[in-house]
Order: C-alpha cells, then sequence, then structure tokens
C-alpha cells in the first residue's frame, strides 16, 4: 500500500480509503468484519462511514458494525484513522426531531457522542460534514468543533458534497477565529464520467490545503465495465448506470471506454482507480468492496501504471470542464 498525508495535515493516510456504506444493508456483520480485516492486511488505514448509514429504520447500524469490529481488538483501533460524518436526520421515520439532524451546535454535539457510542470508541479521526447547512452560520459550527477538540473527542475535521465557496467561507472563518485548522479534507464526487468537480470545488480544496477524497469513483458502476460483463451475462446494470446506459450517447461513451481499455489490456474498474490516483490533489478514492475480489481488484489499481497515450484516450472520451473560470467565460 502507497500512503500520502491528508490535505496539509501530518495525518498519514493510505492511498485507498474504505467505505463502509454497504455494511448493514447489504453486507452482514461477519462478512464486514471480513472485509476490514482483510482491508487492514493490505495495509489499508483509513476507513470511511456516517451516523446515517444503515438507513430507514436501521440507521447507525453500520457505525455498530464497526465498533464491535474495534471491541474484538488487535490494535484495530489504534491502526485505523476513522472518519465518520454528521449531517442527516436520524429519525427512523424521515422526521426530525427540531435539532436533530444538521449542523447546529447542538446537534454536532448530540451527534458526536452518538457516533462514539456506536463505534465504541473515545474519539473520532476525522468527523464531516455531510452537506452544507444554510441555517447554520460556521461561527457557531467551528464553536462547537472547537469543545470537542478540546475534550479529545475529534481531531480533524473534513467536508463532503461542499461547493467550492463555502470551503474557502468554512477556512476563512475558522482562520478569523484563530487556534482552528479549519476543514482539512472535502469528500466529493468526482470520477472519470463526473469531472465537474474540476471546475470549482477541487480548485479550492488544494488553495485551502485539503484532501480531496472521491466517492463513486466508478460513478455507480457505469466505469467497472458495466456493458461487458452484460453480454457476458453476469450482473446487470442498475440505478445511475442503468439511466445512463439507457441513452445512446451515452452508452457509446462507455462502450469506447471499454473498448479502449480492451485494446491495453486493462479492466476497466481498475483503470477508474488508478485515474483518480493520478489527480491532483486526491488523497485517495473511497472503495466498497462487497468481495475479497473486489478488494484484489481495488488494491491493484495503486500499482497501476497508466501510460501518457491511455491517459490522453481517456481525456477525449471523457473530457473535463477545463479550469475556471475560462470554462465559461472567455
Amino acid at each position: 500500500m502507497k500512503y500520502t498525508q491528508l490535505g496539509r495535515t501530518g495525518l498519514k493516510v493510505s492511498r485507498l480509503v474504505l467505505g463502509t456504506m454497504n455494511f448493514g444493508p447489504q453486507t452482514d456483520e461477519s462478512d464486514s468484519h471480513a472485509i476490514m480485516d482483510a482491508a487492514l492486511d493490505a495495509g489499508i488505514n483509513f476507513f470511511d462511514t456516517a451516523n446515517v448509514y444503515g438507513w430507514g429504520e436501521n440507521k447507525g447500524r453500520t457505525e455498530s458494525i464497526i465498533g464491535n469490529w474495534f471491541a474484538k481488538g488487535g490494535d484495530r483501533r489504534d491502526k485505523v484513522v476513522l472518519a465518520t460524518k454528521v449531517y442527516g436526520n436520524m429519525g427512523a421515520d424521515g422526521e426530525a426531531w427540531p435539532n436533530h439532524d444538521k449542523l447546529s451546535a447542538l446537534n454536532i454535539r448530540r451527534a458526536v457522542e452518538a457516533s462514539l457510542k456506536r463505534l465504541r470508541t473515545d474519539h473520532i479521526d476525522v468527523y464531516q460534514f455531510h452537506h452544507i447547512d444554510r441555517n447554520t452560520p460556521f461561527e457557531e459550527i467551528w464553536q462547537a468543533v472547537d469543545v470537542l477538540v478540546q475534550q479529545g473527542k475529534i481531531l480533524y475535521v473534513g467536508s463532503s458534497n461542499f461547493p467550492g465557496y463555502k470551503i474557502a467561507q468554512a477556512n476563512e472563518i475558522a482562520a478569523r477565529r484563530g487556534g482552528n485548522v479549519g476543514l482539512v479534507s472535502e469528500q466529493c464526487l468526482y470520477n472519470l464520467a463526473e469531472r465537474r468537480a474540476e471546475m470549482e470545488v477541487i480548485p479550492a480544496a488544494r488553495d485551502y490545503g485539503l484532501g480531496v477524497i472521491p466517492w463513486s469513483p466508478l460513478h455507480g458502476g457505469l466505469l467497472g465495465g458495466v456493458i461487458k460483463k452484460e453480454v457476458q451475462g453476469g450482473r446487470r446494470a442498475s440505478g445511475r448506470a442503468a439511466t445512463t446506459l439507457a441513452d445512446p450517447v451515452a452508452r457509446a461513451q462507455i462502450q469506447s471506454y471499454e473498448d479502449l481499455l480492451d485494446k491495453h489490456g486493462l479492466q476497466p474498474g481498475e483503470v477508474a482507480l488508478a485515474w483518480l490516483l493520478t489527480r491532483p490533489g486526491v488523497t485517495g478514492p473511497i472503495v466498497g468492496p462487497r468481495t475479497a475480489e473486489q478488494l484484489a481488484s481495488a488494491l491493484r489499481a495503486v500499482e497501476l501504471e497508466l501510460s501518457a497515450e491511455l491517459l490522453a484516450g481517456l481525456d477525449e472520451i471523457f473530457p473535463g470542464t477545463g479550469p475556471s473560470p475560462e470554462a465559461f467565460a472567455w
């Protein structure tokens, strides 16, 4: 495994991030523990979760599965850089009692305590805001964070799904308050097929020293060889991938992608991950393996070297937005 610093911090993390969103809803606890053991054995030390994972009436279940794994001992907790998130409504019926969601100081305090209990740990390494809260000023958010840092309950703070201007606003207000390092990471939707983050989010993250953590690196399976799998009678596309492939233009684009990688003798999913690892500012993509083979494939991507010819071909199929403001101005 290769490692890098998380943004401007001294925190060293693996170039792959283990995503746990499937733990509970799709992967049972025993298999989830086996995946975490295998990831740790492979050198992956950065685990990502969220308080709402488990979904519906099982919100919080994923954190509990991770907590039970930590409780097995063997230095599991000490070896892991643990990231979780706050913002979502934790009510099972979808209705939140006032102040039981979003980023008020009251909910941040309540959510941290609940996550710590489920995770069976005394601290969270990277506490992430899952979305912007338009009704809570950053002065209030940072005041709540300062208290939790002083108590040793959280160490660093990151964002997720923030636009570039909110990254700038959050860190400028943190700097004015003094004594607060501000956001150190941004977790955003970013992959070959979805490159809008390159226009504003990634430049802002780089300027403010945030590590970029892409989620959905295979774009819902679209970049994992979905057409070839269909032809071979394997798992059919669903969700975002199925919707995209229903568009003939988009399907032709994905076919061109798979044809290019066939020409180079490479696996689509591994190339999609390896491409992200070449991008400036990217700490590491989030991978959510459901099987040992999926984990092995992700690990191979870390060692994969993409030629200049292949990178140019990928850019031709999936052109980026271009730099800001040139992308939308002269």
